[in-house]
């Protein structure tokens, strides 16, 4: 069994809110999460047909009736009930009754913002940091290129299943079968090459034109399509950092997946060792610890507050972290080797920004964390517990 980080948080936020959201991606262990944390709780899916069809049939006896705490999980199949619960917390207002959980966050949220808002705490499950795989007793220490080959979600790991084909699995009934039917796709074809062309995008800025070209659609249904992506827990965009803060809501992003090993399974890379000589390598890795800061973030109930940085010239900071009026700065290498001029970039922002950055380091792909030129060099798996401590 895995600890997960969000745990602090999640029992907080369900002693805080009548009502408490728990979403994230397919099998990143949502279900087994509240069902441990919560044994007291009742526990349903309207993923299945027969309860939907129960609950549908008759919402107040279903819920109401007694004094049952529920967890009800992939709630989104229901948009109804949101109002059900609004009526029941009108006549019943106390904390820690109901938690939801699911895989489709627009559409839990759009529901919320109509009838749920300020009654009900969000939170995120994203699959494992690599301090949470390691928190299992049965996990055992990897490489980096092994990590990143067979990836975040816990299920694999637990039940020692076939990697290659779990991921292909997964990526065949839950991302292609869950957008397309969100977004009704008959042509399974150009969003199968729509999804390989966005991992050979991984780490790149997005021109979702240039995207829609390739792919042979419209750039408004290129948009559509990432935006589902996005809400499905798939990829997520980084913006770029500007002083004019609109800037930075209309200049391109870059484009990430959030777990490594989708990216592998898209890209056709076999192996670890493939992986550790491909020309994807620096980008997935780039990646993997961008996606360790956003779970840094959701662990404590925070909004992620980070960006990259690149000027005209093409000089360029893997990730600003905000702090107040300030900035966390670093650079991210896959270099299991340190090098001084590693920092190069890192030290021409440092004389740009002047007072404005207050820490600055390297994730780098070594093992060794040690101090140089007055930065951390931060070794790739201990970042995790370096990004928590400093977030």
């Amino acid at each position: 069994m895995f600890a997960r980080a969000i745990t602090p948080t999640l029992l907080k936020t369900v002693n805080t809110f009548p009502i408490t959201m728990l979403t994230g991606p397919r099998q990143s262990g949502k279900t087994t999460l509240l069902k441990n944390q919560f044994p007291d709780f009742s526990y349903i899916n309207l993923e299945a047909p027969d309860i939907l069809l129960r609950i549908q049939a008759d919402p107040r006896g279903f819920l109401f009736s007694n004094e049952k705490k529920w967890i009800i999980d992939e709630a989104q199949h229901f948009p109804e009930l949101f109002s059900y619960l609004q009526e029941y917390l009108d006549q019943h207002p106390k904390v820690g009754h109901f938690i939801l959980s699911g895989s489709q966050n627009f559409l839990l949220n759009e529901q919320i913002s109509q009838s749920l808002a300020g009654r009900v705490g969000i939170l995120e499950l994203l699959p494992l940091s690599y301090s949470e795989y390691l928190s299992n007793p049965a996990s055992h220490p990897m490489t980096l290129w092994q990590f990143l080959y067979h990836g975040t979600y816990p299920r694999p790991y637990q039940e020692h299943l076939d990697l290659s084909i779990w991921y292909n699995s997964y990526i065949r009934t839950y991302i292609e079968r869950d957008v397309r039917n969100q977004l009704q796709v008959r042509d399974l074809s150009k969003f199968q090459l729509f999804l390989k062309l966005c991992a050979g995008r991984h780490g790149q800025i997005l021109n979702l034109s240039s995207l829609a070209n390739d792919c042979g659609i419209s750039q408004t249904t290129a948009t559509e399509w990432m935006s589902i992506l996005e809400a499905n827990y798939i990829v997520y965009r980084l913006r770029p950092h500007f002083q004019n803060f609109n800037k930075r809501l209309i200049k391109n992003p870059k484009l990430y997946f959030y777990d490594t090993a989708i990216v592998c399974q898209l890209l056709g890379i076999e192996t670890p060792e493939h992986l550790e000589v491909h020309s994807h390598r620096g980008a997935i890795f780039e990646g993997f610890v961008l996606t360790e800061i956003i779970k840094m973030y959701i662990f404590k109930g925070k909004i992620p507050a980070f960006y990259f940085w690149r000027d005209h010239l093409g000089t360029e900071v893997d990730a600003l972290i905000e702090k107040g009026e300030n900035f966390l700065a670093l650079e991210i290498k896959s270099s299991a080797t340190f090098d001084p001029a590693l920092l190069n970039e890192l030290k021409k922002w440092l004389k740009i920004a002047k007072e404005k950055c207050h820490y600055s380091g390297l994730i780098y792909g070594g093992e060794e964390s040690f101090k140089f030129d007055g930065m951390d060099i931060i070794a790739w798996n201990k970042c995790a517990e370096f990004l928590f401590e400093k977030i």
